[in-house]
Formats: C-alpha cells, structure tokens, sequence
C-alpha cells in the first residue's frame, strides 16, 4: 500500500499540470468547458460544468493506477462521465491509450481537429512524473490494493477553477474564493466496510512562482488504518477552540439561514464562508477552522473521502449530520455517524446515488461534532 501512496501523490501532480496547462492556455480552456446536463447535473448549481481537463485527469488516474494494480481495475470510481461532445456534435469516449500518438488523435477528435492543443495535453497526460515523498515510502501497511477502492475527484471547485480568480492564500487563513479552492482529490476505502483508509490532496494554485506569471501547487496526504494513523499535514494552526470558547465554522455562502443562526450563537456570531467543499474540508484538516457543516446533500462521496482519510489520520472525522441529529434525539451522545463510501443510494439515480444526502460535519475534535449538534437539534 506504501507503493500504492507513492502512485498517487504521482499522479495527482500529473493531474494538476493538467489543470495549469488547461488554464494557461486561453483558447484551449474557452473550448474545454462544456456544461453538465440531464442526470450528471449537480442540482445545488444553476450552472454546473463538465470539463475537458475533469475527464482527463480521472481517466488519466485510472490508466496510471490500473497499469500497476490491476487488481483496482473495476473499483476506481469518478465524478465525470468520460462522454465529451465536440463541437460537430460528435460523442467521443475520452480515454488515455498504451501509446501517445494515439491519445493525441482520440484528444484531436475531441478538439475538433486542434492538433497543437491535443499534443500539448498528450504530452502532460503521457510524462514519466514521480513523486518522492520519504514519510510515505517508510510506511507499512498489511493492505492489500485487492481490497480497496478508489474516489477521483478530477477538480473539485469547478466553478472555482472555470472562473479562475487569481487570489493567492494569505499567509494566515484561508482564501474564500479563487483558483486555490480547486483541489485534486483522491481517496481509497476498503470495499468490505467502505471506511476512509487514504487520501491524496493536490491543490494545483497555492501560490505564484517568484515571477508571478505561472502557479505552483502543494500537496497533503493521509492513512488511518488499524494502528497506522499518519498526516503529513503536522504543521497545523492551533484553532480558535484552545484559544477562546467560541468554534470557528466554516459554511457554503447558500447554507439555510436556520442553520446559520443556530451556529451563530456557538461560534460568537463570526461564520467563515469559502468555496468548495474539498476545500473547507481541507481547511479544518490544516486547523484553520474548527467545524466545517452542510446541512444540504449536495456533496458527493468524491468530494469527501481523500479528505476524510487525512482527519481520520488526525483524530476527527466527517459525520453525517441527519444521522447525529436523530442519534441526538434518541439520547445517545457521543454518536459519530461517519460517512461511509461502498454503498450507493440504490432508490436513487445518476449522482445522487453517491450524495452525502444526509448534510455533513467535518471535525478534528469529537467535543466539536457534539457542540454543533447540540446547538443544531431542534432547529433544522
């Protein structure tokens, strides 16, 4: 599994040289977006979009992956359909070939016959890129990649990554919008219990290179399983709970308003508001909030499970909130309620087969889950 790690950290720095050369390149990314409908549509968004760049990336993963554990072939699971419609009206199924001229002709095709914008893709899709990462090649693991699956999340943020703001993290806290809220993520569960066992997190726009013409990106990792609990996010912000009594909350600028005056009163009236919900995850991994919640199921199990793993790894967790609510109910305090992710909602169609329907909280502290549900019972 160490082996596993390592692939992935590689791949997901693949993924994000194909989100910067896809924004690089102005004409290529004004042809790339293309907006989801029918089944495939998110419904939290007016406007949802499916990009060339989603597509690549996640087949790119799964390629790469499968060529060294074919045992994952079948359990690699993503956000996009690999469908994509050119501009003749032709449905074309992206995938990345054995060989790179024929990855070039397929993207072509796609493209509508640009053969500059298909090899500058190809020619990222196809590099020989490896990590190294010494904390992760000294793990060990009694895993088998048989027993595992995997959620892709191509980039998560779209909205964020297709508007493209150009707002660098501040030094201290977190950037509420921008290019730095598209993350790539990847996560792995075991296929018996569906429980968080590995997460991959690349942020391809951290910050500018010293010239400030081009991006540069980071990347944070994590494995919770049996004894193994190990982060490499350990320079963590002390977060606003050991400093004072209130909890800082992080929440999606469209939350309920019930839900928002409910946590007022626990977190002295300052909510905290960013984009994308890998991102404000992320934000509670890092200590810069305590709480991230959703009352709403409009994340998905690609948008949780990398992150999950890396606060499993740290001693939190994503509940379900529904779920602790009514355990609240019931009496039984102390009731986690994590989210699980080897079952689909099989009433249910398209993506809302994999929603997180029941609202999440992400935590690093289990007081924190149990002062957000006290102050939530009752009120939502």
């Amino acid at each position: 599994m160490a082996k596993l790690l390592q692939l992935l950290l590689s791949v997901a720095e693949k993924a994000a040289n194909v989100a910067r050369v896809c924004r690089q390149e102005a004409s290529l990314f004004e042809l790339l977006v293309q907006e989801k409908t029918g089944a495939d549509k998110n419904k939290k968004f007016v406007q949802d979009f499916k990009t060339l760049a989603d597509v690549l990336i996640q087949e790119m993963i799964r390629h790469d992956v499968c060529a060294q554990f074919p045992e994952l072939a079948g359990f690699i699971h993503g956000e996009e359909s690999n469908k994509f419609e050119n501009g003749l009206g032709e449905s074309v199924t992206v995938t990345v070939c054995a060989q790179e001229e024929d990855t070039t002709t397929l993207l072509a095709k796609v493209l509508d016959g640009d053969q500059n914008a298909a090899s500058l893709l190809t020619k990222v899709i196809h590099q020989d890129l490896q990590i190294r990462d010494e904390m992760a090649e000294s793990l060990q693991l009694s895993i088998s990649p048989a027993d595992v699956g995997i959620w892709i999340d191509p980039i998560d943020g779209t909205s964020q990554y297709i508007e493209g703001k150009e707002e660098e993290e501040p030094d201290e806290g977190f950037c509420p919008f921008g290019l730095p809220c598209a993350l790539v993520l990847i996560g792995v569960y075991l296929r018996s219990t569906g429980q968080p066992v590995m997460g991959v997190i690349n942020q391809p726009f951290n910050h500018k290179d010293s010239a400030g013409k081009g991006w540069k990106g980071q990347h944070v990792w994590g494995v919770s399983y049996e004894d193994v609990n190990v982060c490499s996010c350990t320079q963590r912000r002390p977060s606003c709970q050991q400093k004072k009594d209130y909890l800082s909350v992080l929440l999606s600028s469209s939350e309920r308003p019930a839900v928002k005056d409910a946590l007022a009163a626990i977190s002295n009236g300052s909510l905290m508001y960013a984009s994308g919900a890998g991102y404000k995850i992320l934000c509670v991994v890092q200590g810069l909030v305590d709480v991230y919640v959703l009352s709403e199921g409009s994340t998905f199990k690609w948008d949780s499970c990398a992150p999950h793993a890396l606060l499993r790894a740290l001693g939190g967790g994503i509940s379900d909130l529904s779920e602790c609510l009514r355990a609240h109910v019931k009496g039984k305090e102390g009731h986690a309620a994590e989210l699980t992710y080897h079952q689909p909602h099989t009433e249910s169609h398209g993506v809302d087969r994999w929603a997180n329907r029941g609202g999440i909280i992400a935590y690093l502290e289990s007081s924190v889950l149990d002062k957000v549900v006290a102050a939530l019972a009752g009120k939502i």
